[in-house]
């Protein structure tokens, strides 16, 4: 067997519930079984590379040492189908049947796309998922914060633990779609399928459905989570609860949350990825004779040394006072200081006379001329 990953052997993300890759595996199973493709090598070979995924990730221990260790978890030993018959896999996958040979393909095959009652049907529909949104400063952002969200989802029905039928009710198979959970449609040459309406996909119809959800087996309910915030965390991503989402109908997994994260607008600092920008306003006699400045930051203030004769628009950078990073927490962006000079808009007699002072020793002695003395000053000392 090739080292490939296995996750991508079976098109699944890293996080794939068990049952996300169950489903993708019986899809590829079908594909590439040899019974169905006959005298395809290649097709042979991408159905032994599937069962050797599967094997490994569909067992929560082997899963987890292969996440931690990849292929070399099992080096030396049975591992990724080497020692497990592919058609036994395949067997158990679809609850039926011999392993091998075309016995065994034959009926399961049929009983996955026609009359019969499929395993996958009599699971259950997943439950939907729900997506929420969760406000935080900017402070929260950077430190990382727990969050309590309150929500509305589909729960399971407590009358009928998720049955919806009455105690003592029997089920049998929906006579619309044969226990399959879907109805089938044609259009010219495609078929198109869909959920079968009067089971909703579950394969079985209800004899007595119960009062409290009326045969669905979810009821409407608040519900409430708290969720982990990690530091670095930029506005608009998102995070996923497993399994807080809708319960599933008949019995079904239920699905996922999804929170989005809104990092409200700072007052002093606009932020691009790990870095953060602030406008710093001083006097422009700072400006002019230099000195020490107090700039803000996450934890507070620093100083910040001003040259004289900074010019409006400088920009300083003051190192690791950005944000975190969300995947190493313990690297931070910078912050950068953005100069803006301060002219006061109201002067004292002796701060005027001081200036006008200063002005006829620089050369500048036409500032009683028709322009006013406030933009001959801003001219001055931009």
């Amino acid at each position: 067997m090739s080292d490939k990953d296995y996750y991508q052997v079976l098109g699944v993300e890293r996080n794939s519930t068990e049952a996300d890759i169950k489903k993708a595996y019986r899809k590829l199973a079908i594909k590439f079984h040899p019974d169905k493709n006959p005298g395809d090598s290649e097709s042979e070979e991408k159905f032994k590379e599937i069962s050797a995924a599967f094997e490994i990730l569909k067992d929560p221990d082997k899963r987890r040492k292969y996440d931690q260790y990849g292929h070399d978890a099992f080096r030396g030993g049975p591992s990724g189908g080497q020692g497990v018959d592919p058609f036994d896999l395949f067997r158990d996958a679809f609850g039926g049947g011999s392993g091998g040979g075309n016995s065994g393909f034959g009926s399961i095959f049929e009983d996955f796309f026609g009359g019969g009652n499929s395993a996958s049907a009599n699971e259950g529909t997943r439950g939907s998922d729900l997506r929420v949104s969760v406000d935080i400063s900017l402070e929260q952002a950077a430190k990382g914060v727990e969050k309590e969200i309150k929500y509305q989802h589909h729960a399971t029905c407590k009358e009928c633990t998720g049955s919806g039928a009455t105690s003592g009710s029997g089920k049998s198979m929906c006579s619309t779609c044969g226990g399959i959970g879907q109805v089938a449609s044609n259009q010219g040459f495609i078929s198109i399928r869909r959920t079968c309406p009067a089971c909703r996909g579950s394969g079985v119809t209800i004899e007595n459905p119960c009062q409290a959800c009326r045969g669905d087996g979810r009821i409407k309910s608040p519900d409430k989570v708290k969720v982990n915030i990690p530091p670095g965390v930029s506005d608009g991503n998102r995070l996923c609860s497993r399994g807080r989402g809708d319960a599933g109908s008949m019995g079904g997994p239920a699905g996922d949350l999804y929170v989005d994260v809104r990092i409200k607008e700072h007052p002093k600092f606009d932020r691009d990825d790990d870095d953060l920008f602030h406008d710093l306003l001083i006097p422009f006699t700072l400006a002019t004779l230099g000195g020490v400045a107090q700039v803000p930051t996450l934890e507070g203030k620093v100083s910040l040394k001003i040259p004289g004769g900074t010019q409006a628009n400088k920009t300083f950078r003051i190192k690791d006072k950005g944000m975190p990073n969300l995947r190493s927490p313990s690297r931070k962006g910078d912050l950068y200081a953005r100069i803006i000079i301060h002219v006061p808009q109201k002067l004292t007699k002796l701060q005027r006379e001081k200036l006008v002072d200063f002005a006829k020793a620089s050369g500048e002695e036409d500032l009683q001329a028709d322009e006013g003395f406030l933009e001959k000053a801003k001219r001055l000392f931009d």
